[in-house]
């Protein structure tokens, strides 16, 4: 269930009334009277189905809550009511399969800022993958993974390109475009560091380890599994299942490619360097891909529920039309 709190300007009020508790996938409606001050209007507090949330919230934008009110959502992770259970047999679907599109664009819109953090991480994930070269420690490879921040941003542009917003878009190509050559600037400069020192053997070459060899060696497998992490990454996104997330960030070579050309530039090993440039390419390729094809299909199958919604009378007890045109998001 996802419970909202909306304030609604005093004269749309009854009409959100109506159409919440003439849903079947709502419950525990709860109306006070003017309570809310800034915006000013009454506040109105409910359930709703997870795979309802979205139509309904689309109901309320269209009616102009967003714009003179507010609409705030949140996950109930745990709740005993019969009537919550009512409401989400009432509903289509599965809860698990259900994606609420403004969780979805709230969380891409946070991870796809070019802030101080994001610089951060991005240096020190390239920082520990250098590392992990040096070393020829897979270990090392995966805790850089890990530590990466780009998969945020990558989520944001595949959401950006099928929701057709530009400005999510450029936000997270700029981050991107910023935080990779930072990343790939640390590994540099730290392999110049170390070899000045002698930390690092004058002969050092990426050769001498074959366990991290993979970095720079692209091959079919490499877009096979970013496409499958792509995929499984948005998964994660639209369901809120965040556990699964860890998984796809060791999948993918993003990272370690990314401080590899860091290395083999600093080594002048410019076979090196090429490999690592082409396994960046091909996995941000290959996320890409899968997150826009599947954000696409789940966009599609939401589109065809709020068909469905529109063809069913809900709308009329609020005063909305049969049909409208599609709003974007």
């Amino acid at each position: 269930m996802v419970h909202l709190r909306i304030v609604v300007p005093e004269d749309r009020c009854e009409k959100v009334l109506d159409l919440l508790e003439a849903a079947p996938s709502t419950s525990n409606l709860v109306f006070l009277a003017g309570a809310a001050r800034q915006p000013k209007g009454d506040v109105v507090l409910c359930d709703i189905a997870r795979e309802e949330a979205s139509v309904l919230i689309e109901d309320l934008k269209e009616m102009g809550i967003a714009r003179d009110g507010s609409i705030a959502l949140e996950q109930i992770d745990s709740q005993l009511s019969e009537a919550a259970d009512r409401a989400e047999k009432a509903a289509r679907g599965m809860p698990s399969d259900a994606v609420v599109w403004e969780e979805v664009e709230a969380r891409t819109s946070e991870t796809t800022e070019l802030g101080g953090n994001f610089l951060i991480f991005m240096t020190l994930a390239c920082l520990i993958a250098t590392v992990g070269i040096f070393l020829g420690s897979p270990i090392l490879i995966v805790g850089a993974m890990v530590v990466g921040p780009e998969f945020g941003p990558i989520a944001g542009f595949c959401v950006a390109v099928v929701e057709r917003r530009r400005d999510v878009a450029m936000r997270s190509l700029a981050a991107l475009a910023v935080g990779f050559p930072v990343g790939i600037t640390a590994a540099f400069l730290f392999t110049l560091v170390s070899k000045w020192t002698g930390m690092l053997a004058s002969d050092f070459s990426g050769s001498m380890h074959p366990l991290t060899q993979f970095i720079s060696k692209p091959d079919e497998f490499s877009f096979i599994v970013a496409c499958f992490a792509g995929a499984a990454g948005v998964l994660s996104l639209t369901s809120a299942k965040s556990g699964a997330l860890v998984g796809v960030l060791i999948s993918v070579t993003t990272i370690p490619a990314a401080a590899n050309i860091g290395v083999a530039a600093a080594l002048t090993d410019w076979s090196e360097w090429r490999g690592a440039m082409a396994q960046l390419a091909v996995n941000l390729i290959a996320i890409v891909l899968a997150g826009v094809t599947t954000l696409h299909i789940q966009r599609r199958l939401y589109e065809r529920r709020r068909q469905r919604h529109m063809d069913d009378g809900l709308r009329a007890v609020a005063g909305l039309p049969h049909d409208a045109p599609r709003a974007r998001r």
